[in-house]
């Protein structure tokens, strides 16, 4: 492997991180409804607070964003089969040493969905770049997962366990499939990528334990969206009010007393 092969593969990477950077929801919100999302629902720029918060007029375009960054981030690592080091001939890797590629550049995609430099680090879970990027890999293990997600969406109305199920099936749709049960990078991959997806609702998983994880009701009215939107907002101003009046009662508490006082 040459100095000019190592170079290629950290470009596409670097690549992947930098795609995977865009802040979709952030942009969106800010350019479009002049808010920035992480400070409303659950703080999560993503396509689910979108849709909590906004509606499916905000949402689509961010899923669709966010869906597109990890299908490219997958896709341009075909550049590197220009390299003479994978050009299929004699003594060169096998398809293997691409699902490797492949599967890093997701990551790297989602690790900058998760950290994106463009927006101070702060992004969402990275579940629809994640679905774009294995929907590159592998289109129908995900539409079997997809459609896992949605029978338990439909059921429970919960986004994260649906997203959570859909996460745990691909590795055991990759298991009994026989176009990629025999190849271990890919069945390695799929399972880091579960725990990867799992891992990162891990506040949501506290909150359906707890019973106060919120719902997502697609087929809701704008109506009844626009008033959760604003009952959110009064309770994050009752919350606001609450602060200041506990601060301003511990600092006349901590202030010296006079003799007429005493």
């Amino acid at each position: 492997m040459t100095i000019l092969t190592y170079y290629i593969i950290g470009t596409l990477l670097l690549i992947a991180y930098l795609l995977g950077s865009i802040p979709s929801a952030v942009w969106i919100g800010k350019k479009y409804y002049g808010i920035d999302i992480r400070e409303h629902g659950s703080k999560n720029a993503g396509t689910t607070n979108m849709l909590r918060v906004l509606g499916k007029r905000a949402a689509i375009p961010v899923f669709a964003l966010d869906f597109l960054k990890g299908f490219a981030a997958v896709t341009i690592v075909d550049v590197a089969k220009f390299d003479a080091y994978f050009d299929g001939g004699p003594g060169t890797p096998d398809d293997n040493w691409f699902y490797v590629l492949r599967f890093c550049a997701l990551l790297f995609a989602v690790l900058g969905h998760l950290f994106p430099v463009f927006a101070g680090f702060r992004g969402g879970k990275g579940v629809a770049t994640l679905f774009g990027g294995v929907m590159a890999i592998n289109a129908p293990l995900v539409l079997l997962s997809f459609g896992v997600w949605f029978v338990v969406l439909i059921v429970t109305h919960y986004m994260s366990l649906a997203s959570m199920m859909a996460g745990i099936s691909y590795p055991i749709f990759a298991v009994i499939s026989p176009r990629v049960n025999k190849v271990p990078s890919f069945l390695f991959f799929a399972v880091v990528l579960a725990v990867l997806l799992i891992y990162t609702h891990r506040k949501n998983i506290k909150r359906l334990l707890n019973g106060t994880e919120s719902k997502i009701y697609i087929w809701r009215s704008r109506k009844a969206r626009e008033a959760m939107l604003q009952t959110a907002q009064k309770d994050e101003q009752q919350e606001f009010e609450d602060a200041v009046e506990d601060l301003v009662e511990e600092f006349l508490d901590d202030q010296p007393r006079t003799n007429d006082e005493a």
